[in-house]
């Protein structure tokens, strides 16, 4: 399960980067939300309704991290279970 922390990290990472380079204020909103939701995923928690009254695109990124985040999750989980037992890790 190592991969799923992983992947998500580098896509948090992403974010911060992309966030630094945002030119408005509404894309580094959009940015932050996304690496929230990637966030939350990992941490099996959901702060949507948090996010509910915010822009609309904004929303839009949490949702999106939140769902992306929870399919890295399950992939690994589907990974782990069908790798062979030679090519399992253990974390």
């Amino acid at each position: 399960m190592e991969y799923k922390t992983k992947s998500i990290a580098s896509r948090i990472e992403w974010c911060r980067l992309q966030k630094t380079q945002a030119c408005t204020q509404l894309d580094r909103e959009g940015w932050q939300a996304e690496e929230e939701g990637l966030r939350d995923a990992l941490l099996n928690r959901n702060h949507k309704d948090q996010y509910q009254y915010c822009p609309p695109g904004v929303f839009k990124r949490y949702v999106m991290g939140f769902q992306d985040g929870q399919a890295l999750i399950h992939a690994a989980v589907v990974d782990q279970h069908f790798a062979t037992p030679a090519h399992r890790t253990h974390v």
